[in-house]
């Protein structure tokens, strides 16, 4: 007896629809340009950007002309990218929305309410994101939150067109996303706050720049790669590289005597107040 065996074609992940993007800078180019690696064609997004210079950039980057301002071509769009500021978004909006309403809505804007959005596009069909600048480099931690109106098709695709950033996180609660901005979203800044100290204490003990700054980023990459990959919780990979009385020992309890710890997490709790100020600010137009 012959049996007749086919073979399926291995196929990757489908390609993604036409994409529109409000505001093209870092965050847009960071999304587009992981896209573009992974074989997004150019002339699959559409991308509004009202600032002469953004859009040169865009052009000579990723071979993409982008428009000054909304029309008829964001109509072919599944998928609409909100990477405004907070502050722009309700007056952007106006515009996109007679083109946009039949489409998924993914916000990267701080602070402003997805039910403001909704309102604002007149769709349930909205995702807010917050993504960090390590999206940049492929490095990124996006938080993310759905709407009801959001089903699990419409998530997959979020989740595909952001999978180039980096990492993703779902949260429930819409307001746990002042939380990950706060941690993530500003956090960056406080990893290059301390890579700038450890860089300034190395060049007072007598190395020189550029030691003293591979030191501290070399430090921080290595520490996070271990952390990554560790079973252990943080407190304890400390302790292993804590001997008493010895080097290590004496710079944290020097922390800890200026209770560095409890001062850094008000610093995160003011972020989060920020951010939560933000939303009230900018999501009532």
């Amino acid at each position: 007896m012959t049996i007749a065996v086919t073979f399926l074609p291995r196929t990757g992940p489908a390609p993604l629809p036409p994409i529109a993007f409000i505001g093209g800078g870092n965050m847009a180019s960071a999304i587009i340009g992981g896209l573009i690696k992974q074989g997004t064609p150019a002339d699959a997004f559409e991308v509004v950007e009202p600032f002469e210079e953004a859009r040169r950039k865009l052009a000579q980057s990723f071979g993409i002309h982008a428009h000054a301002e909304a029309g008829e071509a964001l109509s072919r769009c599944a998928v609409v990218v909100w990477a405004v500021k907070p502050q722009t978004f309700a007056d952007a909006a106006q515009p996109v929305r007679p083109f946009a309403e039949h489409a998924l809505h993914l916000s990267v804007a701080a602070g402003i309410p997805s039910g403001s959005i909704a309102r604002w596009l007149g769709s349930e069909r909205v995702v807010r994101a917050m993504p960090n600048t390590p999206a940049l480099v492929g490095q990124g931690m996006t938080g993310l939150y759905a709407r009801a109106g959001v089903d699990a098709a419409d998530r997959a695709l979020v989740g595909q067109l952001l999978a180039p950033t980096g990492e993703l996180l779902w949260v429930d609660d819409e307001a746990a996303l002042d939380a990950v901005t706060a941690m993530s979203g500003s956090g960056p800044a406080y990893v290059f706050y301390f890579i700038e100290a450890m860089t300034e204490a190395g060049i007072e003990m007598g190395l020189s720049p550029d030691q003293a700054q591979r030191l501290a980023i070399g430090t921080f990459t290595g520490a996070s790669a271990l952390a990554h990959s560790a079973t252990e919780p943080p407190s304890v990979l400390r302790e292993r590289v804590t001997s008493k009385g010895g080097t290590t020992y004496a710079a944290l309890t020097s922390l800890e005597g200026a209770d560095v710890k409890a001062k850094f997490k008000t610093a995160i709790r003011a972020a989060q107040k920020r951010a939560a100020e933000l939303g009230e600010e900018f999501g009532k137009a």
